[in-house]
């Protein structure tokens, strides 16, 4: 995780007695529909904890805000659709993480995802909560994928890993907030095979 903090204070929960899987769960369900129907802007803390069936004052004690709760659950959703396989093979490894990166994009929460990043060019609060919690979660994946590739000497170690993960990752967001261009499975593979003449050894 970014900067070795814990689910807690990445989102914002107060330390003590361990949430509730089950209202937690409920919590990112209702965030995830809510984000869909009504949008992040008109979305509010007050219609989560009233139709997930949480206090509000529970959803505080998880989370800074309603932008946090969103993050998080779109880190569930990518999680869901793009863990690391790790599957002895880098090449292999990207590829399956890009194309679950991309089928994400692609769907319905995706579109409000591309909202997400929208408003966080002009709103800090909303830019931090993206950058330091979905966004480097994202990233760790990769770092671990480069790292085993590196040890195994499939991948450049001359290579710089943040630029590598810029190459590979790139494109999928460019798609997503400005192009009209698939985000498939076909497009994900091209990509890899595109990136990796230059960094695989």
């Amino acid at each position: 995780m970014p900067n070795g903090h814990n689910n807690n204070e990445r989102f914002g929960a107060t330390p003590g007695r361990p949430r509730s899987e089950q209202s937690k769960t409920a919590v990112l369900r209702t965030t995830s529909r809510l984000l869909r129907e009504v949008g992040l802007s008109a979305m509010t803390t007050e219609q989560i904890a009233a139709q997930s069936g949480t206090s509000k004052a529970t959803i505080y004690k998880w989370w800074h805000n309603k932008f946090a709760v969103a993050v998080e659950a779109f880190l569930s959703e990518l999680h869901t659709e793009s863990a690391d396989p790790d599957t002895g093979s880098a090449v292999r490894d990207f590829g399956l993480v890009l194309r679950g990166v991309m089928r994400f994009y692609d769907s319905e929460g995706g579109r409000v995802f591309a909202e997400l990043v929208g408003q966080a060019q002009s709103d800090p609060v909303i830019e931090v909560e993206l950058r330091e919690h979905l966004i480097q979660s994202r990233r760790d994946v990769g770092r671990k994928i480069w790292s085993r590739g590196v040890e195994r000497g499939e991948l450049r170690a001359d290579v710089d890993v943040e630029i590598a993960l810029d190459l590979i990752f790139g494109p999928a967001m460019y798609r997503l907030v400005a192009s009209h261009d698939p985000l498939d499975d076909a497009t994900a593979d091209a990509v890899i095979a595109a990136v990796m003449r230059g960094l695989a050894r």
